[in-house]
């Protein structure tokens, strides 16, 4: 909680707070809600949708606009094989524990009744099986016939993609060590214990980065990358007390990691993983090498070399990332009158280019000769940024309307416009407001929004 003299403003400490907000304003709603939902799967809304393609723009423009990267847009669905070389087959799995009086099936791994007493979370018994091995990949079949010459997974990861189209990326692109490969796309695990919102889900979007160098300068690119990603962060105007890196101990590492060190964001849960960066040393290429048979060596022409590339790794979930931001961004701003009552604006402090919405046009009353300028400035904008159109309720009401979802600037059409062409425009965080030129607002608003 923070205060001054005349404002309190209180931060997010219940993520339940922000699951009501989420389905009242259609961020994100329970899939198939009219029959009953389906656990930990989530369909983002209209103003979900909208964030979420910004939030996924905002790291594709951080990857794929240097001049080292290109991206890449595998198929989910992939020769079996691939996940026989990762590891994921053989090793991608979770110790599972059955309770024979409650039939609850737990992790043994992370549950505390079971580490400390070997009880049952549910209900305490310690008539228990014994751990075993849970598989978390989703297996289905491709074609006509349901037999095992036909499974197909779908992928718990889009890293593989990156991995054995190296070649075609690198020799189409005519790319030279140091260079990357960026990919978007929806993931599938199995989860045994999902929840948290859309933190832990079974369906999700992973954003993954893999960076090819040269072995050697795998540890230098491994801390360049580390600060590259924190910036990212701060640049996004995420709080830096919320974040920090958490690195793996010698006995934390995955199968594939010669180091790995998450990106944690304080959740009202607690700090939990938000991104993973890794050292993935040659074990992809040389796997994906040994099991297709094909020679995935670079051929360095300076120094008349090959060698199989390391790889440094960035993988951050987007509906994670997501979450963070509306996290970190809400507030509710407390103010007292003279006569004690309290006022409370809730307010989501979104960066603008993570914003679904820049501009809201408000006309003043739902009069024809307002809204009919309204609706026309609406489109005029809507040419620049995303924009919505708000005639219902009085303008207090839809100023607030706005704050609740994050959209930086409102703009006021009123019965002054109808004599000086001008409108006001309202700025979210300050309250502020600016008599503006319609001929002139389009650049004006793109010049605030990149100060903002």
């Amino acid at each position: 909680m923070e205060s001054n003299k005349n404002i309190t403003i209180k931060r997010l400490t219940d993520l339940n707070t922000l699951v009501s907000l989420s389905k009242r304003r259609g961020f994100v709603f329970q899939s198939s809600e009219i029959y009953g939902g389906l656990a930990s799967c989530w369909d983002y809304g209209p103003l979900g949708s909208l964030m979420k393609l910004n939030v996924k723009r905002a790291w594709w423009n951080a990857m794929t606009r240097r001049a080292d990267i290109v991206g890449i847009d595998a198929a989910i669905l992939m020769h079996p094989m691939v996940w026989k070389a990762s590891g994921h087959v053989d090793g991608f799995s979770d110790p599972l524990v059955d309770c024979k009086d409650c039939k609850t099936r737990f992790r043994s791994d992370n549950t505390e009744s079971y580490l400390k007493d070997k009880k049952c979370p549910q209900c305490g018994s310690k008539n228990l099986s014994e751990p075993r091995q849970f598989n978390l990949m989703f297996k289905t079949h491709m074609g006509p016939v349901d037999d095992a010459a036909n499974v197909v997974y779908l992928r718990p990861e889009t890293a593989q993609g990156h991995f054995v189209n190296f070649q075609n990326c690198q020799q189409s692109s005519r790319y030279k060590i140091p260079f990357g490969i960026a990919a978007i796309g929806k993931s599938f695990r199995n989860e045994i214990t999902p929840g948290n919102f859309v933190f832990r889900t079974r369906e999700f979007e992973q954003m993954e980065m893999q960076y090819f160098v040269k072995p050697g300068t795998d540890e230098k690119f491994f801390e360049q990358w580390k600060e590259l990603r924190w910036n990212f962060y701060l640049k996004y105007k995420i709080n830096p007390e919320n974040i920090r890196f958490q690195p793996h101990g010698p006995g934390e590492l995955a199968h594939y990691a010669k180091a790995a060190v998450d990106v944690q964001y304080k959740f009202p849960m607690g700090f939990s993983e938000l991104e993973g960066i890794h050292n993935r040393s040659d074990f992809d290429l040389s796997q994906h090498s040994k099991f297709s048979g094909k020679n995935l060596e670079y051929f360095d022409e300076a120094n008349k070399e090959k060698f199989l590339p390391y790889v440094i790794e960035t993988a951050v979930g987007c509906d994670r990332l997501f979450l963070a931001f509306l996290c970190d961004a809400y507030r509710e701003e407390v103010t007292k009158d003279e006569t004690g009552s309290e006022d409370t604006r809730i307010v989501l402090g979104l960066h603008p280019d993570i914003a679904p919405y820049k501009v809201a046009v408000l006309p003043l009353s739902k009069k024809e000769e307002l809204t009919s300028v309204a609706g026309k400035l609406r489109d005029q904008l809507a040419e620049d940024f995303d924009t919505q159109y708000d005639e219902t309720a009085s303008i207090g009401k839809r100023y607030r309307r706005q704050d609740e979802i994050g959209t930086p600037f409102c703009v006021t059409v009123d019965f002054e416009t109808l004599n000086d062409q001008a409108v006001t425009v309202r700025h979210r965080d300050l309250m502020t407001q600016e008599r503006v030129s319609m001929s002139q607002i389009n650049s004006y608003l793109a010049s605030k929004l990149r100060s903002f």
